[in-house]
């Protein structure tokens, strides 16, 4: 070993015996100064400044130093215990007298923690709604089991997500629409935040802003430049059972007098820390609005969806599927790829080159069959497995057609072997498929129940 490392491995050691005592002062200090940002004595404006000199100092600070910080939000500012239980017990004696409504009343307000007007004096500054959803993006991945999650951080991130559940309320928001003429920074979030087809280049998403496409984004007036999350709309004839068309820079813009159906291809959020905040369907709700109210001729609107979880899923249950299949079915799997009777091994192996296989041949009926099978049956706690399917299938969509090779990228074949499918939002019974959704019934199509094993 040379000097230099000597050196720099005792200088890492010392930082690393440091470093708990320096955390240690500076939380005393840290935890001072968000007292004063609620102390009664001083006005919500005052508040505020104090606020934004803490958020000025965590911005530049260590994630050893940011996360102190959260600890001390979530247990130095919670509830009174006692307040909270004498309250109970007063309401508890007033329930059917006169002094009912009062103790209610003082029960609310005696539950209500310092943590919460410590958000709200965050919330003040201009930047300060944007502040905090990004810490609480910083604060979900040590919330996560296989980060060695800190249960003492759940306090803070329940009341951060029901704080947020009520500066987002879709009531405050406003959907906007996003086309190629928008400020370049604008366009460059779409890039940066679309989620389900990569955004290549310029290019590319001017071709999803071309005159035949829309798309739409809800904006919090205290985050204008800053879409909460978007949805793409192709404008066609018929419904898409391909991505590749939709993606194609080269082919020629739909013409909109002939124009049927809309077809939402894509819908991404853009804030992690507003997980738990949902404003997808009234999102849907708007825009299916919008678009009828600029093109009367549209009747049908649906989407063309990927499938995420269903490889996953299959990898896992395949053996119980192949188990569900009659001898005929079977023998013709079985001959189709070579071994009889086929395994659950047989078949995921054949399933390596699935874009070799016609949509018609056994090995990709019985795949079909799955899929439909994952999509409409497969249930957990009462909801669709697929994250995908629970959202649409939660709008009061229904299942209505599997797309084979719908996308044959690297990332269509890694998460559904290519499959893509459709969910149609008919305007008329969403009501019905959200209460068929609610007993326990995915509302599907009859053609993807002809797939069913």
């Amino acid at each position: 070993m040379n000097t230099t490392e000597w050196i720099s491995r005792k200088v890492s050691k010392l930082q690393e015996a440091i470093t708990p005592l320096l955390v240690a002062n500076a939380s005393k200090r840290t935890l001072e100064e968000l007292k004063a940002i609620i102390d009664p004595s001083v006005s919500e404006v005052e508040g505020g400044k104090r606020a934004k000199r803490v958020a000025d100092w965590y911005a530049k600070a260590p994630i050893e130093y940011k996360r102190e910080c959260w600890l001390l939000m979530s247990e130095h500012f919670k509830a009174d215990p006692e307040v909270a239980k004498k309250a109970q017990a007063k309401f508890a004696a007033a329930v059917g007298t006169p002094e009912e409504a009062v103790a209610e009343v003082r029960l609310r307000k005696s539950t209500v923690s310092p943590r919460r007007r410590l958000l709200q004096r965050f919330s003040v500054f201009p930047e300060g709604i944007q502040f905090l959803v990004n810490m609480r993006a910083e604060i979900l991945p040590f919330l996560k089991a296989d980060f060695k999650s800190d249960k003492r951080l759940l306090a803070l991130d329940a009341e951060m997500e029901y704080m947020f559940s009520t500066w987002f309320d879709v009531g405050f928001l406003e959907l906007r629409r996003i086309s190629w003429d928008s400020p370049a920074s604008l366009i460059e979030k779409l890039i940066k935040y679309e989620a389900v087809h990569d955004i290549k280049s310029w290019a590319d998403v001017k071709n999803r802003l071309d005159s035949d496409r829309r798309c739409y984004g809800f904006f919090h007036p205290r985050m204008p430049n800053e879409p909460l999350i978007f949805v793409e709309v192709a404008l066609l004839h018929d419904i898409a059972s391909s991505i590749l068309p939709l993606l194609d820079e080269s082919a020629d813009a739909e013409d909109l007098n002939k124009s049927t159906t809309a077809i939402f291809y894509s819908i991404s959020n853009t804030q992690t820390g507003l997980r738990g905040v949902s404003f997808g369907d009234s999102l849907i709700k708007n825009v299916v609005e919008t678009l009828k109210a600029e093109f009367p001729k549209l009747k049908t609107f649906a989407t063309l969806s990927p499938i995420p979880g269903f490889k996953a899923w299959l990898s896992k249950n395949a053996a119980t599927m192949l188990e569900q299949l009659d001898d005929k079915a079977l023998d013709k799997l079985g001959k189709a790829v070579g071994f009889l009777p086929p395994t659950a091994e047989h078949f995921m192996f054949a399933l390596d080159k699935i874009m070799e296989l016609d949509a018609k041949s056994p090995i990709a009926q019985v795949l079909q069959g799955c899929a439909a099978h994952y999509l409409g049956r497969e249930m957990n706690d009462g909801e669709p497995v697929d994250p995908v399917a629970r959202f649409h299938l939660g709008n009061g969509a229904r299942i209505e057609r599997l797309n084979w090779a719908g996308d044959p990228s690297a990332k269509g074949l890694k998460q559904s072997y290519g499959l893509m499918v459709n969910y149609l939002y008919d305007l008329k019974r969403l009501d019905k498929h959200r209460n068929m959704l609610a007993q326990g019934k995915i509302p599907v199509s009859s053609d993807i129940e002809a797939l069913y094993i």
